[in-house]
């Protein structure tokens, strides 16, 4: 059985002719007829040619792969005990789920305090990052959790004031970082601002700390949706030539007459802007990495994608030998842009085997008595249950879990319901629980309590949305902790999971299901 849909997804926009008899190799159909139109990827292919290397339609859409992974995260399960509390006193009365303790501490100082373990690790210069960015931010900042401004965000603002090749002032990035700092409650969370390749040459990061007050930066090397960098879609011909002259690479060549005359015609609607790949050097990381703190930076971060192991230990080691106070790791797959479709899922190592390793090798570093970063892990993450075994997969070492595709999900649901609302024409599934902010919105009434009366009504309905989902992760999480007997996040530990396939427990060190608590249980029975 292929693991792979080849030839035809919902994400081009494509399918095949005879649904029931595809080749699984090729995802062809199997009678492939002379007077086809052309549905299928290779059809569509022979007429848009490279635009249908990337999901559609872009711009209002997130996407990640759809490979079948032989081992993911549904391959554990996760372990309760009816003994004893850890991190709470073993009494009925008190061991009991609201009091499960979900705070994040962690930096070189301790100083960054998150109020639930997760962070959206990068959100670049999207367009569904832009236009969902307030309640992204607003959202994250009342949750008193992290946000990562994403790579580009200056070099596409077409606002920003470039001097000399250097960033003096800008109009994105900030707002960006205001609605977030604007919103954050008694310290908890951290607005984040990423670089790239471009970012780095424009002094993007030394522009946030110096004129915007930003305390945390981070290193990019990559992601898990691409090997290659980000890259978005310019339907405008201007646009375009600005991105050239700002040294972007941009396809084709906004500046050669052939080209602008074809975009006239209409020949094509689009351009396509590509970041460089960086060149990861030790010396260099190091460098920079110590001009980020001279500039001001309190905390500097590293986020890398689904490269082969020693490029994860060279990220590991780097992080652990520079003082970097929180490392990223995200698995094949994942993604919120636009990127390559075959890519994002045929390259890269996926989640449960990549952050396998990671913790193999912080292990290693830390039985070795060497400083090891705070770790977080991305890479397909969206509920309470997958954050659970994410965190004791790499438990002592896994302080977050990485997501971003549903973040913006549960923003964007939000953000439309406040339309509907504004309009009159809440839909029929939604309107069972009533037609106004307070009656659909179940946080409603903390909210209220939050940030008062006038606050809650200036609240954009996708920051309510995301706030939303987050409290429904918070409670879940609560209940599985609560269930295992863990009320505190220090106390999440590997044997908080069993492997339901010896595959499983192969890869992960993670006991298989019916070798967990084995000599415990010979212990018990034979009465020792």
């Amino acid at each position: 059985m292929s693991l792979s849909r080849t030839n035809a997804t919902a994400a081009t926009l494509t399918k095949n002719r005879t649904e029931d008899s595809i080749v699984p190799a090729s995802g062809m159909c199997v009678t492939c007829v002379d007077g086809c139109i052309g549905m299928c990827e290779i059809g569509k292919s022979a007429y848009r040619g490279h635009e249908v290397i990337y999901p559609q339609p872009f711009g209002v859409i997130t996407t990640a792969g759809e490979k079948v992974y032989p081992v993911d995260y549904s391959h554990f399960n996760i372990m309760g005990t009816a003994v004893g509390a850890h991190g709470i006193e073993a009494d009925s009365d008190k061991a009991i789920f609201p009091a499960v303790d979900l705070e994040v501490h962690f930096g070189h100082d301790g100083g960054l305090k998150f109020r639930y373990p997760w962070i959206i690790p990068g959100i670049g210069s999207t367009d569904i990052a832009k236009n969902n960015w307030e309640g992204l931010a607003i959202g994250s900042a009342l949750s008193g959790t992290g946000l990562t401004i994403g790579e580009n965000v200056v070099g596409m603002d077409m606002e920003a004031k470039i001097e000399n090749g250097q960033v003096i002032d800008t109009v994105d990035l900030k707002r960006r970082i205001k609605l977030y700092k604007d919103h954050m409650i008694d310290g908890y969370g951290a607005i984040i601002v990423q670089a790239n390749v471009e970012d780095t040459r424009l002094g993007t990061q030394e522009y946030a700390i110096q004129e915007l007050g930003v305390e945390v930066v981070e290193l990019k090397w990559g992601q898990g949706a691409k090997n290659i960098g980000g890259e978005v879609k310019i339907k405008d011909l201007k646009k375009a030539q600005e991105l050239y002259r700002r040294g972007y690479v941009v396809l084709p060549d906004p500046t050669d007459e052939t080209v602008i005359n074809a975009f006239k015609r209409g020949t094509f609607r689009e351009f396509e802007r590509h970041s460089r790949i960086g060149m990861v050097e030790e010396e260099a990381f190091a460098k920079k990495a110590e001009e980020l703190r001279a500039a001001g930076a309190k905390y500097v971060f590293l986020k890398t994608g689904a490269y082969r192991p020693a490029d994860l230990a060279r990220a590991i080691a780097w992080s652990s030998k520079y003082g970097i106070d929180l490392l990223t790791v995200d698995g094949a797959g994942g993604g919120t842009g636009m990127s390559p479709w075959h890519m994002m899922n045929e390259w890269g190592m996926p989640p449960v085997e990549l952050h396998s390793l990671l913790y193999s090798y912080t292990k290693q570093l830390a039985d070795a008595g060497r400083p090891v970063p705070a770790l977080a892990l991305a890479g397909g993450f969206v509920f309470e249950d997958q954050i659970f075994k994410g965190l004791a997969l790499g438990a002592p070492f896994v302080k977050l879990i990485g997501m971003a595709r549903s973040p913006i999900a549960a923003a964007m649901v939000g953000k439309t319901i406040g339309k509907t609302i504004d309009e009159n024409q809440v839909p029929v599934y939604v309107e069972r629980f009533g037609r106004t902010r307070d009656e659909i919105f179940v946080t409603a009434a903390d909210l209220r309590e939050l940030v008062g009366d006038e606050g809650f009504e200036k609240l954009p309905t996708g920051a309510i949305g995301l706030y939303t989902y987050y409290e429904r992760l918070a409670q879940g999480l609560r209940q599985l902790m609560c269930g295992s007997r863990k009320f505190a996040m220090e106390h999440i530990a590997r044997d908080d999971l069993a492997s339901l396939t010896r595959e499983a427990a192969e890869i992960s060190g993670i006991r298989y299901t019916l070798d967990i608590d084995r000599e415990e249980v010979e212990t018990i029975l034979n009465g020792k």
